[in-house]
């Protein structure tokens, strides 16, 4: 379970249950601040650590840290698709081929539900259990309100507990309030 939360915008209530973990994964940058806390091979192994995502004895590369960040970014454009309903063409291929490493067994729990397992440690394995979750999303209906904010400088990822599920910004109070006063200031110069 996850030793750190971290706060959303506007005090958003975030996304429920295991894909909370999906959000605090592709929220690991926060784009318009410029604060990476996976931006380098030390900040993703403690990031990792922190959530229990790998173990203590294993080892962060180069290799993984650019694998992280593609998987990252694929899953920020799936996430702002959302809002469309239509996936990313680009994001899904990218994800196709990085997770085709990453492997996956279906595991039975004693109550009779099934999940997705990493069969890999590391790595390899806490980013396999992320799609998994992402997967399980899909199954289960909740993946469609994770989205990206609307707006291009923030594009942090939320989840849209709206009952019509239309929410575009994190925080109608932030990034709202700023989109609408961009296009006051543009309509006005026309």
């Amino acid at each position: 379970m996850e030793r750190t939360q971290e706060r959303e915008p506007g005090g958003r209530t975030p996304a429920p249950g295991a894909l909370r973990r999906v959000q605090s994964f592709v929220n690991t940058i926060d784009l318009e601040g410029g604060q990476d806390r996976t931006g380098d091979v030390r900040s993703l192994r403690r990031w990792l650590l922190e959530r229990e995502l790998i173990a203590e004895g294993d080892s962060v590369s180069e290799g993984d840290l650019r694998l992280v960040i593609q998987v990252r970014e694929a899953l920020r454009a799936l996430a702002f698709a959302n809002h469309e309903g239509v996936p990313d063409d680009e994001a899904v291929r990218k994800l196709n081929r990085l997770a085709e490493g990453l492997r996956l067994t279906l595991r039975f729990e004693g109550d009779g539900r099934a999940r997705l397992e990493p069969m890999l440690s590391g790595v390899d394995g806490a980013v396999a259990g992320i799609l998994g979750i992402v997967y399980a999303s899909m199954v289960d209906g909740t993946w469609p309100r994770l989205k990206a904010c609307r707006r291009d400088t923030c594009q942090w990822v939320f989840y849209d507990h709206s009952k019509n599920r239309s929410s575009s910004w994190c925080s109608m109070s932030i990034c709202g309030n700023r989109e609408k006063a961009r296009a006051y200031r543009l309509r006005r110069k026309e």
